[in-house]
């Protein structure tokens, strides 16, 4: 359902930011049955800023239930990467603000509990927030408390209820994910003790921008942020930023610090850096978003006569990473199963299926040492280099690896 209207402050939508056409659900992986019924459905995935608050979002809103359903198939324990990274932010939250048995770290949209393990193993109460019940089962089968729900205002009151306060509430890579921000948000100011700490990570407009990350634009991520969008957000529901940090993670992200409003916490000179740098870019002016569509077209029309020329020449071409930046990634490009052999992925709940939209087949990694490919696109380019050093065999058999984004370029 296409509103018109911003879903921060409610001005109407007039500026583009980016059309990629209609697309599949990017996580909603389909066997050959579903195919051969026609089982499935594409919707309008227009991305647009708002003049007013400059909220990048598209305008198109899939209801979430629709999305994160029983059998949600992403498992965030799949990267180990990414798990290093969680061990990391637990023992520097541990130390800087000094958790120990007496506290309580919860995490919305807590996955797997791919992070809350760390804490758990220093011996910090956690609790997990998380929609999904299939992941959410697997977060409990090693031992992480997790409860079933979307979060809110409302269901914020009831964890306090049953849990008390947290000393720490992170949200990883979730904000994203959210319809209704302002809801959203408020559900932390309920459930943070009065000198409690709230962290929020999420990919960086000013590095989609830049390094024309539009693979990062799906259904599931209904609004991209600025640090300047996401201080507007927090201070809606009572929260203030007093720290930021510059991540690697996602192709470049931010960690957002916050507190209530008349909490201790004082403001970090990284604040003050990130609000510079995002000015001198042009982030707090509408008219700086509208070079992202040229450069899209320009990454879109370099793969296609990549795969093109691959296939003219009789080259095997397969991919890696069944993720959902892939699958928003082949369908801008207009890639079906006959261009693309196979795509392999370790995650179990996707082998055996089909990419939606391409419907390129999902395979074992270990399979890729069967079909001896001549070239292999590495989708996740944000995790290239882990899954290079994967496929060392093969390329020690001469397969050639390549990423697409910002441009087509060989590893």
């Amino acid at each position: 359902m296409h509103t018109g209207f911003c879903r921060l402050c409610g001005a109407e939508l007039k500026r583009s930011f980016v059309d990629l056409g209609a697309t599949p659900l990017a996580n909603s992986y389909l066997t050959a049955e579903q195919v051969a019924h026609g089982d499935e459905r594409s919707y309008r995935l227009h991305a647009r800023v708002c003049d007013a608050c400059l909220l990048v979002q598209v305008d198109e809103a899939i209801p979430a239930t629709a999305i994160f359903s029983a059998d949600y198939a992403y498992f965030s324990s799949i990267s180990s990467t990414w798990v290093a990274h969680a061990r990391r932010y637990a023992e520097a939250m541990i130390a800087r603000f000094d958790l120990g048995p007496q506290s309580l770290v919860m995490e919305v949209a807590s996955n797997d509990g791919y992070l809350l393990q760390h804490f758990r193993a220093r011996g910090v109460p956690v609790l997990g927030i998380e929609p999904a019940a299939s992941v959410a089962a697997a977060a409990v089968r090693i031992g992480i408390p997790t409860e079933i729900t979307f979060f809110n205002a409302d269901t914020a009151k009831g964890l306090v209820a049953r849990h008390g306060r947290a000393d720490l509430i992170t949200a990883n890579n979730v904000l994203a994910h959210v319809p209704d921000l302002p809801g959203f948000v408020a559900g932390f100011f309920e459930v943070l003790r009065p000198e409690g700490v709230a962290t929020f990570e999420f990919p960086h407009l000013l590095n989609l921008i830049r390094l024309v990350q539009f693979d990062t634009i799906y259904h599931e991520h209904y609004s991209y942020f600025s640090l300047l969008v996401v201080e507007r957000v927090l201070a809606n529901a009572g929260l203030r930023v007093f720290d930021v940090e510059r991540l690697p993670t996602h192709g470049g992200s931010l960690r957002v610090f916050c507190c209530r409003a008349n909490a201790a916490h004082v403001g970090q000179p990284g604040l003050t850096q990130m609000r510079t740098l995002e000015v001198e870019a042009g982030l707090d002016r509408p008219e700086a978003y509208d070079a992202m569509a040229p450069k899209v077209a320009a990454v879109v029309g370099a793969f296609r006569k990549f795969v093109a020329a691959q296939k003219s020449s009789g080259r095997r071409l397969t991919a890696y990473g069944a993720a959902a930046k892939g699958n928003t990634f082949l369908n801008a490009c207009g890639i079906i199963a006959s261009d693309i052999l196979c795509v392999a992925d370790r995650s179990l709940a996707k082998q055996g299926r089909l990419l939606p939209g391409s419907h390129v087949p999902v395979v074992a990694p270990e399979a890729l040492e069967k079909i001896c490919p001549d070239d292999l696109v590495i989708l996740p380019w944000n995790i290239a280099d882990e899954i290079a050093a994967e496929l060392q065999p093969l390329r020690a058999a001469g397969c050639r690896l390549w990423v697409a984004m910002p441009e087509l370029r060989q590893v």
